[in-house]
């Protein structure tokens, strides 16, 4: 089976299980995931799995991608702070669906791993930052949507804060990889609504940028 072939079965994966918004599907099937996944993985690039990926980090499941940018409710003329850049993947899936994408990364290799990608792909509405993504973006504050791609072991307040008026915030939670939940939090009328949906298994959110080896 062709790349192409694995790719359209991948998406009518997505639609079964719960994928239903068109534009994400469209800019999931654009694409090219086999980019962003290492060498010895390339026959699974359009399996619905996670992969592991370098400094110990995944390159998230395909259907988990696709129901936290669903929850997110894209729109072209908003802007979106991403947590965790990683492979690059799911930024480069914002890409098509928002106005501006801001994404911070621990770990400057992989951070370069993702721009180099991200900049082949000509995706020339984001812009990165190799920082402590618990901190957010203060300086780019308040987002209309802010997407959380690991795990903090509680609500993180913090990033919270840095939501505009009717903003959204998904955000896996949970300290233990057997309970950790997906979280759509919304700010509204001065306090936040947070509804619990699918149960995830998600790197762990660590505070701190990673040292550059010398």
């Amino acid at each position: 089976m062709t790349q192409a072939a694995r790719k359209i079965r991948l998406v009518l994966e997505l639609r079964r299980a719960g994928v239903t918004d068109t534009r994400v599907l469209s800019a999931i099937e654009r694409v090219p995931r086999e980019l962003f996944v290492p060498e010895p993985f390339q026959d699974q690039a359009y399996e619905n799995t996670a992969l592991p990926i370098a400094c110990s980090q995944t390159i998230s499941q395909p259907l988990i991608v696709g129901l936290m940018t669903q929850l997110l409710e894209p729109g072209k003329r908003l802007r979106v702070l991403e947590i965790g850049t990683g492979s690059g993947y799911q930024t480069a899936v914002l890409c098509q669906l928002f106005r501006r994408v801001y994404t911070i990364e621990r770990h400057r290799d992989l951070l370069r791993n993702a721009e180099a990608m991200l900049a082949r792909l000509k995706c020339h509405n984001v812009t990165t930052l190799c920082g402590d993504g618990t901190r957010g973006w203060p300086e780019q504050a308040p987002f209309p949507r802010i997407l959380v791609t690991a795990a903090a072991p509680e609500m993180p307040a913090r990033l919270a804060d840095q939501l505009d008026d009717g903003g959204i915030m998904i955000v896996p939670v949970g300290s233990s990889l057997t309970d950790q939940w997906i979280y759509k939090v919304t700010r509204v009328d001065g306090g936040f609504r947070e509804e619990r949906m699918s149960q995830v298994r998600f790197v762990p959110l660590v505070a701190g940028a990673v040292p550059e080896a010398s």
